[in-house]
């Protein structure tokens, strides 16, 4: 894993870095929203990383820079992939704390400072590596009527987080942050590296799974996070996501980031050794087990007319769909490797004469 780049020494306390793709109207509606910051003791400054976008991205941030309370900073990666903008944005900052948001929330007066206080000087030594908090939803239109708003387990699927009003240690109880309301030490990163190039959003994929692999590698060491309840903010929901199809697709690409997560990282969050489970054509056994019982699920909400359920049930399919699709690829590209090395013996190698 690349290890990002830090400079020796800092004056600034945290960063708060944004990465972009395409957004410029709710960039700019996060800018203006972060502008509104009061902080006691925190100086703080703003990196926007533009992902390769061909909107007004540059211009939305750019014409803030003169009047902006804070050192606001516009920086171009033009290697698409959420990662390698978050690298990119890692490298160019040397704040003690990151703070990551997304390019299309609004947060509170008094967020970044929640956000950073667990882990500032005057804390003591909290042994807290990062922190992370709610991410509420601004609906752009009506939730609909098959989406459970009482149960989270598919608010991922819209960025939507949120654990209750009492912090706790997130590796206590399996948990991790969403990576559009988080603040890391800048420590962390500098023993475990930055986000994987292979994982994450590249311009409109659904490929994701980043920040997991990040925490997979925090947890190896012994970090330690913390749920801040005051560190909320808010995440706009578009409509286009809130469709059965969207619905579809995201979890089917959850199940494929899973499945390149986990050949890189054999115990999960849940503290699981997929090393000792027993495996059918390389998939985790337990794992056709749920999705029978999910095929069932699913039958019994359409004979009930229970749209939730279905859903529920539906997500759960489509999800394993995406892993066994992974794992399958997986081995049939191990599977022609070898011949592949054979074909090319004797031929020129690109860049050697």
């Amino acid at each position: 894993m690349q290890k990002t780049k830090l400079m020796s020494s800092s004056s600034t306390t945290a960063t708060v870095l944004i990465c972009t793709y395409n957004r410029a109207d709710l960039l700019a509606e996060t800018l203006d929203s972060l502008a509104l910051t009061r902080t006691d003791g925190v100086r703080w400054n703003v990196i926007v990383v533009d992902n390769n976008s061909s909107d007004r991205t540059r211009e939305v941030v750019t014409s803030r820079i003169t009047n902006y309370p804070v050192s606001l900073r516009y920086v171009f990666e033009p290697r698409q992939g959420k990662s390698n903008a978050l690298n990119t944005g890692l490298a160019e900052t040397d704040a003690a704390i990151v703070v990551f948001t997304d390019d299309d929330v609004r947060v509170s007066e008094g967020w970044l400072e929640a956000a950073c206080r667990p882990m500032l000087p005057t804390s003591g030594d909290s042994g807290i590596d990062y922190t992370g908090g709610p991410v509420l939803p601004i609906w752009e239109q009506p939730c609909p009527s098959w989406l459970d708003d009482t149960r989270s387990d598919l608010w991922g699927t819209l960025a939507i987080l949120d654990y209750g009003r009492h912090p706790f240690i997130f590796e206590d109880r399996c948990r991790v942050p969403l990576g559009a309301n988080m603040a890391v030490r800048r420590a962390l990163i500098h023993r475990i590296g930055g986000f994987d190039p292979e994982l994450g959003r590249r311009g409109n994929s659904l490929l994701g799974q980043e920040q997991a692999e990040f925490f997979c590698r925090s947890r190896a060491i012994g970090a330690r996070g913390l749920y801040v309840p005051e560190m909320s903010l808010h995440h706009h929901v578009p409509a286009r996501r809130l469709t059965r199809d969207y619905f579809r697709q995201w979890w089917y690409w959850k199940g494929v980031s899973r499945s390149r997560l986990e050949q890189r990282h054999l115990v999960t969050e849940l503290g699981v050794n997929l090393a000792r489970v027993p495996r059918l054509s390389g998939v985790p056994r337990f794992m056709f087990g749920s999705a029978i019982r999910s095929l069932f699920g699913w039958l019994l909400a359409l004979l009930m007319f229970d749209g939730i359920a279905r859903m529920r049930h539906e997500a759960m399919l489509y999800y394993f769909a995406g892993y066994l699709h992974s794992v399958r690829a997986d081995r049939r590209a191990a599977a022609a490797a070898p011949a592949e090395v054979k074909a090319n013996l004797g031929r020129p190698r690109a860049g050697i004469i």
